[in-house]
């Protein structure tokens, strides 16, 4: 790397380090590093590197030694435009800020009625700033890394089920398909007011911990909550010059959505067109000019400091018509000022993608969409099925191979739904009760009743929050297809494969998008009473128990005490202990190739529909998290540690 540039590790994995300085490295520089003390990566998070005195008496140590060498260096500021003015001045170095203490949580009212507040908040009296501190945060571990996601999990979990309660409530007072609101922003201001959105301490160069290259998110706003990219309108984020000791800006990352017609994106390569000039219908109308996020990309260029990139994309899906992708991080390599198509004066800027980066999650994207409609355009071999349901599924499930020679699923009759003990639905008709929303359930409704009084699901079909049990409307309810109280008995509604895996074996992925809460399939065999279980075991045990499925992870899923403070969480009657057992030896459907994982992206929703025995109710798989196309599905079948990646039953 030239000699002007900081110093950066092209593997992305250096320690820990501050960058104290931002300012170009001669030969006597170019080899130093700071190191920050080993500490917990979730301190690193909520606690502003100044605490680390270490790190900061090491970086004065480094300011001191190098002081008139930085003064030397920047008697001039570099001149690239001849339209541009830019005063000489001594440039400092960008170092820690003290923060200011945090102040208490006082609890006020909100409501998304105005003129009746009805939930309490625990609100600050004012919301943090963004600190002018920037730090790269690297090579924290696995087990830091872990730590991270487990971070980054969780809040997104509080901003889904904040934003899904909001939309509900604003439903109750002006019904379906009345006056909308912005949910989603009113969950990102109400995180906000109680200090947890990330990563607001300090401003952090490069990535994100616990945010990996191919996440995705639905909405602008999650973004900021995530402290991906602080601006909720711009393009470009930067630290301003007025918040740095130099005076210079500096651009962290950016989002390319093509909202200027002079952008070139061509995936690993990104023509950017700079900000500004455009009038209320996004149409250049003036030239730009070289200042906020547009000075800041040129001073990245200059420093060499890397950007995060994130793409949105149009996406049409039950919650949003956008999705934002992380792409990860790329390098400014170029800048100049060039007449734009309009004929005004834009500023361009070449991006280029660091290289040792897992596949940018927006080229997997496409190529997802493209998988659905002509696989064998882009996997031209390796199929061995287009549909190994044989169409007892509303979509086709593949079967794709091009690791080996086999063909398993083949030989097994696909199952659709349980089969469940004969008998079993004698009872339907005998004892069934159900509801008369004639134009489908709402409030006051039977089947609400049966379900604590709530449903458990919002209006898009998506999970609200676990339960031990969900009565769906079943056929003794008078309401129609359409009602939102049912939802696993659709059936599967998006385009699963299963894929010959190394690590795994068999294993199942998405072609779609799975947002948090939604959907996916029911586990099916054919269900064995404990006595008939008993039998099949005696020469050894290839059952399934539905009992063992774990989900104590997302226990808190709809847990919104850190945000209202009166919320209280809902008591819910218990159930028989689940006792049957599953049998897929022979028949089994998509969900047994699901692999094992002790940190699933998939949960188990026990639910009734079509007869109201509480001891066989059906095993129905959810997405724990936004998974995106192509990505393994998991499930914690509670086994032993000393069992495979996978059932055997399954591999």
């Amino acid at each position: 790397m030239g000699s002007s540039h900081i110093p950066l590790d092209p593997s992305l994995n250096p320690s820990p380090s501050l960058i104290p300085k931002l300012e170009p490295v001669t030969e006597s520089t170019q080899n130093l590093s700071f190191q920050l003390p080993n500490t917990n990566p979730e301190a690193l998070i909520s606690s502003p590197i100044s605490n680390f005195n270490e790190a900061t008496n090491f970086s004065s140590d480094y300011n001191n030694t190098f002081a008139e060498t930085f003064r030397s260096a920047f008697a001039q500021r570099l001149k690239r435009h001849d339209d541009v003015t830019v005063l000489d001045s001594l440039t400092g170095a960008i170092v820690p800020v003290e923060e200011n203490p945090e102040p208490e949580p006082v609890p006020v009212s909100y409501s998304t009625n105005d003129a009746s507040p009805s939930v309490v908040v625990t609100r600050r009296p004012k919301p943090q700033q963004r600190s002018s501190e920037l730090v790269r945060i690297t090579d924290v571990g696995p087990e830091g890394e872990r730590q991270f996601r487990e971070h980054v999990r969780k809040t997104r979990m509080i901003y889904d089920s904040l934003r899904m309660f909001l939309m509900m409530e604003e439903v109750k007072l002006n019904g379906f398909g009345g006056r909308k609101g912005r949910p989603d922003s009113k969950a990102a201001s109400l995180m906000k007011d109680c200090m947890l959105w990330l990563n607001r301490d300090k401003r952090i160069v490069g990535s994100i911990p616990g945010v990996q290259v191919g996440d995705i998110f639905f909405f602008r706003l999650e973004l900021c909550v995530m402290g991906l990219h602080g601006q909720t309108q711009a393009g470009i984020d930067y630290l301003t010059g007025s918040l740095s000791s130099n005076g210079e800006p500096i651009a962290t990352s950016v989002i390319v959505s093509g909202g200027y017609e002079d952008d070139d994106d061509q995936g690993d390569v990104i023509m950017y067109t700079g900000h500004g000039g455009q009038d209320k219908l996004g149409r250049q109308a003036e030239h730009q000019k070289l200042e906020g996020g547009n000075l800041a990309m040129e001073r990245s260029m200059y420093y060499g400091i890397e950007v995060r990139v994130i793409r949105g994309l149009k996406y049409e899906n039950s919650v949003s018509s956008k999705v934002y992708v992380y792409d990860g991080l790329f390098r400014i390599v170029d800048s100049w000022f060039d007449v734009g198509k309009s004929g005004f004066g834009v500023f361009k800027y070449r991006l280029e993608r660091i290289e040792g980066q897992a596949e940018m999650g927006s080229s997997i994207l496409k190529l997802a969409r493209t998988l659905k409609t002509n696989p064998l355009s882009v996997r031209p071999s390796g199929y061995i099925s287009f549909d190994i349901s044989n169409r007892k599924e509303n979509v086709p499930v593949y079967l794709f191979n091009d690791i080996d020679s086999d063909q398993e699923p083949l030989y097994y009759e696909y199952l659709a739904k349980t089969s469940f003990p004969p008998g079993l639905f004698v009872q339907r008709s005998d004892n069934a009760s159900g509801c008369d929303c004639v134009k489908g359930c709402g409030s006051g409704c039977l089947c609400e009743a049966k379900n604590s009084g709530e449903f458990a699901y919002d209006y898009h079909g998506k999970l609200i929050r676990q339960k031990p049990l969900i009565h769906e409307c079943g056929p003794a309810c008078r309401c129609p297809p359409t009602c939102r109280n049912r939802v696993t008995q659709k059936g599967l509604r998006n385009r699963l494969e299963v894929f010959r895996s190394l690590e795994t074996g068999w294993g199942v992925r998405s072609l779609d998008i799975l947002h948090a809460g939604a959907f996916i399939c029911e586990y099916a065999g054919v269900a064995l009473t404990r006595e008939q279980a008993n039998i099949l075991t005696m020469n050894g045990d290839t059952l399934v128990y539905p009992a063992r499925f774990s989900s104590a992870r997302w226990e808190a899923w709809g847990d919104l005490s850190q945000v209202l403070a009166d919320f209280e969480r809902p008591s819910y009657p218990e159930i028989p202990p689940v006792d049957f057992a599953m049998d897929v030896s022979k028949m089994r459907n998509v969900a047994c190739y699901i692999s094992h994982s002790t940190d699933p992206n998939v949960i188990v929703q026990l639910v009734l529909h079509d007869h109201n025995s509480l001891m066989f109710p059906r095993v129905m798989l959810f997405a724990a998290e936004n998974i995106p196309p192509m990505t393994e599905l998991s499930l914690d079948y509670g086994v032993a540690d000393d069992w495979t990646a996978k059932l055997a039953i399954c591999n």
